[in-house]
């Protein structure tokens, strides 16, 4: 007795049965150039829709005047060179905390828009999508750290160390950002519109923010609010690019925050990852 296949039906061999399967990178290298790839793609986006950039170039400059003008005279016990000089390192590693924030709405609306289902159908790694994603943020991190120290030395702020130590006190502060951008990638997985992702990270960004040593010194808050602030991430960020633009320790702040960049990648990536593919 012989058996007949439908021809409607595809078979392991057949071209649709191939294309329906997973195809995954054979390699670690082959999934890091599907993940360039990809990142191009998201800057070929960023030119055509450049408001996208207004977080990391008009938000840090309204921060600066705002802060500095307004609020300067009081909280600089009246000197707003001296408030400015302590101002502008915190608003660095505050506004870079907050810039990853637009990555996990990005990420939403590709979804619910149905890119990351045609990305599913390419011979790329799974996690290409999401790490070319976080790896073109890094220019828009890159804008935000020009903006705010070119605007910063046009108002008056003066770096008081060198060169090295200021390229180190950027570098700290983009890779201290792509850690922390992988909770806005986490949330834009598993939240249901862009939207609730936005209101999501600002709950959690601004009280790390403004719970900090960003704006005042820590001595100056209450006792049970130092607390927090001496375990906050962003209070040791700031801490480290301070001491690396304008003088002081640097060394146990820039170990607390490695140690909280590790944690972030090691908590925030599997989950972010483990997301996706449930969403996608």
């Amino acid at each position: 007795m012989t058996t007949t296949i439908d021809e409607a039906s595809p078979t392991e061999h057949s071209p649709v049965a191939r294309t329906a399967q997973p195809i995954t990178a054979s390699s670690p290298t082959m999934a890091l150039r599907h993940a360039l790839v990809l990142a191009k793609r998201s800057l070929v986006k960023l030119t055509r829709t450049p408001e996208q950039l207004i977080d990391v170039t008009l938000q840090p400059i309204i921060f600066l005047l705002l802060f500095t003008y307004i609020f300067g005279g009081a909280i600089g016990g009246g000197s707003r060179h001296e408030y400015l000089q302590f101002l502008l390192p915190g608003l660095l590693g505050q506004n870079i905390a907050m810039a990853g924030v637009a990555l996990g709405q990005n990420l939403n609306a590709d979804i619910e828009k149905g890119v990351f289902d045609r990305f599913r159908s390419l011979p790329i790694a799974r996690s290409a999508p999401l790490v070319g994603a976080v790896l073109a943020d890094v220019v828009r991190y890159v804008v935000l750290c020009a903006v705010t120290l070119l605007f910063g030395a046009a108002i008056g702020f003066r770096i008081e160390t060198n060169a090295m130590a200021t390229a180190a006190a950027l570098g700290i502060s983009i890779a201290f950002a792509l850690c922390f951008c992988w909770i806005s990638v986490f949330v834009g997985m598993i939240a249901r519109t862009s939207g609730a992702v936005q209101g999501t990270m600002f709950l959690l960004v601004i009280p790390l923010s403004f719970g900090s040593n960003t704006f005042v010194s820590t001595s100056t808050l209450p006792g049970w609010l130092q607390a927090f602030v001496k375990v906050n991430p962003i209070s040791h960020l700031v801490s480290t690019v301070r001491g690396l633009m304008i003088g002081g320790p640097v060394a146990s702040n820039l170990a607390w925050t490695l140690a909280w960049m590790a944690g972030l990648l090691l908590v925030f990536v599997p989950l972010a990852l483990r997301g996706y593919r449930r969403r996608a």
